[in-house]
């Protein structure tokens, strides 16, 4: 398989995209802070598409495993993944594929619909492991860990998809798109 510089620094550019819009965090009580990593995740499947959307949230996930200051905070490492929010890091990787699934698609939307079922299941993953690492039920880690952000999240995936229709437009001009067809 043979991968382009293109495809390189897009991945790359978009992972950077990623990392610092995790940077800047409100602490919330139940250790699962308020960031705009939402908004990131979605705006890398949206732009970039399911395949190179998926690997820029996977290298993501990867860097903050090895210790690389990238996740909520500056945080990092692989017990970050094992954490309160540890499900919500994991849930990124069906967010980023279906927005960008879903931006593969030609309605609207479908677009959207897609990319509010993969923040179901973000929420879904995240929900999981908060309960069972913090040793409550699943409704209880919902009211705690998902509800709380439900409103926002939901703003995010929708204001991703209207910034990545320019963004996908002047990278096909730029010649940095794979599709200059179809960049809306």
């Amino acid at each position: 398989m043979k991968i382009s510089t293109r495809t390189i620094v897009t991945v790359g550019m978009f992972t950077a995209v990623l990392s610092v819009m995790s940077i800047v965090t409100i602490p919330m009580p139940s250790g699962v802070p308020v960031t705009l990593q939402t908004f990131a995740v979605a705006l890398c499947g949206y732009v970039l598409g399911s395949k190179k959307g998926f690997a820029a949230t996977v290298v993501y996930i990867l860097l903050g495993t090895v210790g690389v200051p990238v996740f909520a905070g500056m945080t990092g490492g692989p017990s970050w993944l094992a954490g309160y929010s540890g499900g919500f890091i994991w849930g990124f990787l069906s967010l980023s594929f279906l927005c960008g699934f879903g931006m593969e698609r030609r309605l609207m939307a479908v677009k959207l619909a897609c990319g509010l079922t993969g923040l179901f299941f973000c929420h879904l993953i995240g929900v999981i492991q908060f309960a069972v690492v913090a040793s409550v039920s699943v409704p209880a880690a919902f009211v705690s860990v998902s509800l709380p952000y439900l409103f926002k999240d939901v703003i995010s995936v929708s204001g991703a998809y209207l910034a990545a229709v320019p963004i996908r437009k002047t990278l096909a001009v730029c010649g940095m798109n794979d599709r200059k067809r179809n960049a809306a």
